[in-house]
């Protein structure tokens, strides 16, 4: 894996650590230091991602936990698209965070270069709309149809090797659709009905455990999980860069591009 191809830019792998920034533009979030209510917001915190060294943004218009309402696409595609627009006026590289193959294709048709597709590109019409834009895709590992449609998350001490084992087969149909520039997320950022600790613990197991995704010769993405107590957050994200994650997708940047000069993980 030499580098990650987005439109016209080239992200080296090998060595190092992006660090992809989120952006919500849902007031459903629970992350609100992450929610940008303007354009001007939004290009306000992305410049801000970038000073501190993150090379991606991560930009949702629909809040992807369960207790939140699924809009249509329509309002999630106006959310959206004025912010990739200036965002992408000012080169900063845009992936689309939706399960909605709508709201991908509005959004790359915008200037966006990665779909990361919460509902892990089982959907056919996400498919298509990938593989005609030839678009880099985040493919994430979600035990349901997208991250609405989920009950309790399945406890497996082999987690990582379990979601490898689905990559597997997954990666050989994408290929066979002509999609072939995949970024492999484990989904342990999702949020699940359940025993809220064991998954906690299962989460740094996946991540101990993600040489079992490397091996599948793709770039690894690592969502860092939000949680009530920080020191956790910081714990997730130094066994990312511990494991030689390609990409970590973080709502505290500033911390996670300091933790990434300080392992060695930064251009």
């Amino acid at each position: 894996m030499g580098e990650l191809q987005l439109g016209d830019v080239s992200l080296p792998l090998g060595g190092l650590t992006h660090v992809m920034g989120v952006i919500n533009v849902s007031p459903d979030s629970k992350n609100v230091h992450t929610v940008a209510e303007t354009v001007d917001d939004a290009l306000l915190m992305a410049d801000r991602y970038r000073s501190w060294g993150a090379s991606l943004i991560d930009l949702g218009g629909q809040s992807s936990h369960f207790d939140n309402p699924t809009i249509e696409p329509s309002e999630e595609i106006s959310r959206v698209i004025p912010i990739i627009e200036a965002l992408v006026g000012e080169a900063h590289l845009v992936a689309i965070d939706t399960w909605k193959p709508q709201v991908a294709q509005a959004a790359l048709e915008s200037g966006a270069v990665i779909v990361n597709d919460t509902g892990g590109l089982k959907d056919v019409e996400m498919r298509k709309v990938v593989s005609r834009y030839g678009a880099a895709a985040v493919a994430v590992y979600v035990e349901g149809e997208n991250p609405h449609a989920v009950g309790a998350v399945e406890i497996d001490e082999n987690k990582a090797d379990t979601t490898a084992r689905f990559f597997e087969k997954l990666i050989s149909e994408l290929r066979g659709e002509g999609i072939h520039n995949v970024i492999l997320d484990p989904g342990i950022a999702l949020n699940y009905r359940g025993d809220y600790e064991a998954y906690t613990r299962m989460q740094l197991d996946v991540i101990t455990g993600s040489g079992a995704l490397r091996e599948l010769g793709l770039p690894v993405l690592i969502p860092i999980p939000r949680k009530r107590d920080f020191h956790r957050v910081t714990a997730y994200m130094t066994l990312a860069f511990e494991h030689e994650a390609d990409i970590i997708r973080v709502h505290d940047v500033a911390v996670a591009c300091d933790l990434a000069r300080l392992f060695g993980r930064a251009e």
